[in-house]
């Protein structure tokens, strides 16, 4: 097929929407939208030279780590998509989304040892190479004093990373019909939610604002398929305002499409490309850390999968260093460990919340950059058996 084609193409896919049933989500498409000049702009170009200063700093970072006998390694990604969203209705709109990161990877010379760290960004002009490889030898060091510890609940740090990874998945799953359906962590039963709930003491909020200063991401909905439980595309073009989801720790609201909504008489709340948690905390990580007589600190989480949706129940793998931390300083690594934890319920166990900061998750990061979180202690976290994952 060629571009002559393209409305034959188009013809047949109409004359097959319409011998088709109603679609579930159907819903009247959204009105034009006032868009200026913008719709008539060429798509935001970018060039491999965003990445000459970086390349350059991982040079010396490298080199840095070979001289101390450890091994690095990096990924490092740009992508920039300028969106083009039209509808029969007249409706116009573009968008356009940086997104990049960057992650470094320290290991020992016989791959014993291992650390990471990683940021997001979205122009590079804010990432400090030479800072992330120094925190990451500097992690790596902490292994030089091994230590076994069985499975069990430990008082842990989580680090902002690792808060991301795990909230996140809460947001994925926070849908309103999902839960008026009785399906998650999110029903209270007879079609009823938890909104309005209390989910912790502490005055926790979560929330997504596509203005965010430094997530800034695409304002209105632009969904390449339908998902019944959170995204339509007919409600593509609609503006998609900042959103508490939980407020001083209560549940606030949960993700709903406008034929949802309709449907059950309240107002659509689309998802939104970035999260932000925060919790008026102010000690940072490493004050977190000289306050604990005896705890563990992670790096990241990994291999993450649901084991219960009805209470959000979460596996995984401890990865790239689990540290013991006596009397308010890291005394060595241990052995890795799976994980049974629900973030939902984590969010009612937290004792300390600390500084907020804009953060790369791990386990996500392919899909989903756009992070500001806490530090936070959990007394309790669920080690539930021994890994022998690095």
């Amino acid at each position: 097929s060629g571009p002559d084609q393209v409305g034959e193409i188009v013809a047949a896919a109409e004359a097959t929407a319409r011998s088709g049933p109603p679609a579930e989500d159907a819903a009247p498409l959204i009105e034009s939208y006032p868009h200026g000049d913008l719709w008539d702009l060429e798509p935001e170009p970018t060039t491999i030279e965003v990445l000459a200063g970086v390349a350059q700093a991982l040079g010396t970072a490298f080199q840095s780590a070979r001289d101390l006998g450890h091994l690095l390694f990096g990924f490092a990604e740009l992508v920039v998509t300028t969106t083009y969203l039209g509808t029969s209705t007249g409706l116009r709109r573009r968008s356009v989304q940086p997104t990049g990161r960057l992650e470094l990877n320290a290991k020992s010379a016989d791959f014993s040892d291992s650390a990471w760290v990683g940021v997001a960004t979205r122009d590079f002009s804010d990432v400090d190479v030479a800072k992330l490889c120094e925190e990451v030898l500097r992690r790596l060091s902490w292994s030089a004093n091994k230590v076994d510890l069985p499975a069990g609940r430990y008082e842990t740090l989580l680090p902002p990373s690792a808060v991301a990874d795990l909230m996140i998945y809460l947001y994925w799953t926070a849908s309103a019909r999902d839960a008026e359906e009785g399906r998650t962590v999110f029903s209270a039963g007879n079609g009823s939610t938890k909104i309005g709930q209390a989910l912790s003491d502490l005055p926790i909020t979560l929330r997504s604002d596509p203005g965010y200063p430094g997530l800034e991401c695409t304002p209105f909905v632009e969904a390449t398929a339908s998902d019944p439980s959170s995204a339509s595309v007919f409600d593509n073009g609609m503006p998609t305002p900042a959103t508490e989801w939980i407020t001083s720790g209560q549940l606030t609201e949960l993700v709903r499409t406008r034929a949802w909504a309709a449907k059950t008489n309240q107002q659509p709340k689309p998802r939104i490309d970035n999260l932000i948690m925060t919790a008026a905390g102010s000690a940072s990580l490493e004050e977190m850390i000289a306050n604990t007589e005896r705890g563990l600190l992670l790096t990241c989480l990994w291999y993450i999968r649901e084991v219960d949706p009805e209470r959000l129940l979460l596996t995984g793998l401890t990865r790239d260093g689990v540290y013991l931390v006596e009397d308010g300083k890291v005394t060595g690594a241990v052995n890795n460990f799976r994980f049974n934890e629900s973030p939902v319920d984590l969010l009612g166990r937290i004792t300390e919340i600390g500084i907020a900061e804009q953060t790369l998750c791990r386990e996500w990061n392919d899909f989903f950059t756009r992070t500001v979180m806490p530090p936070v202690r959990v007394p309790d976290f669920n080690m539930s058996t021994v890994s022998k994952a690095s």
